[in-house]
């Protein structure tokens, strides 16, 4: 899977609620959860972005709460990706979950600038920075993960699993 977009940057310690507003939680329409996406940390941060942009972020993205609300508005909002120096433990499996690539890359986050050419090859592992035209190497995915990621998170591989197994 080939990801290219530009990057749009985020500090240290953006967390959930940040990210979606707990006062959205009733929602689940991934169309009205994209309206609402980081509204908390930067009003205008989706005025800035286009489908496909990454999330460049600093280092421990996604503290706070454990919905997936969080992820869940990330993806629908149409960003690609997210890079950060590290994130929660909980967001990053909650991204898994739901099918939102994720990337720890420290090296990249630090050289990266608002609007920087991305490309992030996740089988591979690596991510190219046009700007700089530089090449950052990361740990790809295990296979099982990146079935996951593929098949559009956990709930779209048990659909597909369950429908393989009827046939």
């Amino acid at each position: 899977m080939i990801i290219k977009g530009m990057a749009r940057i985020v500090g240290d310690n953006v967390d959930t609620d940040q990210m979606y507003p707990s006062r959205y939680t009733s929602t689940s329409e991934p169309e009205e959860m994209a309206q609402h996406c980081m509204e908390d940390y930067d009003p205008g941060f989706l005025d800035r972005m286009k489908k496909g942009d990454l999330i460049i972020a600093g280092a421990n993205f996604g503290c706070g709460s454990s919905r997936e609300h969080a992820p869940k508005s990330i993806k629908a909002a149409g960003f690609s990706c997210v890079i950060a120096k590290s994130f929660s433990r909980i967001f990053y499996r909650n991204a898994i979950n739901i099918g939102l690539p994720i990337l720890v890359c420290p090296e990249a986050v630090d050289d990266c600038l608002e609007g920087d050419e991305l490309t992030v090859a996740l089988e591979e592992g690596s991510i190219l920075n046009k700007r700089l035209n530089k090449e950052y190497r990361v740990q790809p995915f295990p296979a099982f993960l990146q079935g996951i990621m593929a098949e559009g998170g956990l709930m779209g591989r048990i659909r597909k699993e369950m429908e393989r197994q009827r046939t």
